[in-house]
């Protein structure tokens, strides 16, 4: 599971750099064809780990525990201009709450989990192994959509 952590960790601070090479304006554009936006497809990888890890999993039932749930969640889309603070504190929670999630797996929070079927995917969770390894691929999907975006924000400026 080291690796895992560490390529979901490598994914997030490759995404930081693209949303810190756009501005602020260009990060809450939605481009042609597209429904979303960069910092909604970062806003929804910071939410869905902890959601899937200690939500879905029946670890927590408190949602209060995943800042911004309600606004990335899956079936959300951007309902507002994200400001610089909210972006900065994505950032910050995109590193945090992974190494947290690490954390907790060591000490064995998650021993025992609530298997659950993913909304996407429909494939149950077994084990926090495989919620962990569905995390990260579900990130590098996100992190495509989003260099995806850029290059369509970038071609028509």
């Amino acid at each position: 599971m080291e690796n895992t952590f560490k390529f979901i960790i490598q994914t997030r601070k490759a995404f930081i750099q693209l949303i810190d090479s756009l501005t602020l304006e260009q990060l809450n554009e939605i481009p042609p064809g597209f429904n979303n936006n960069i910092i909604w497809n970062f806003g929804h990888i910071v939410v869905v780990a902890p959601a899937l890890c200690y939500l879905r999993s029946g670890i927590s039932e408190d949602t209060a525990k995943v800042k911004y749930l309600k606004s990335y969640v899956k079936g959300s889309k951007p309902a507002y201009t994200v400001s610089q603070e909210e972006l900065n504190d994505l950032k910050a929670l995109a590193l945090s709450s992974i190494e947290q999630i690490e954390s907790d797996y060591h000490t064995g929070v998650f021993n025992h989990i609530t298997p659950f079927a993913t909304d996407t995917y429909k494939e149950t969770m077994s084990t926090i192994e495989e919620v962990i390894q569905l995390s990260a691929g579900h990130d590098n999907l996100h992190y495509g959509y989003a260099i995806a975006q850029k290059r369509i924000i970038n071609t028509y400026k």
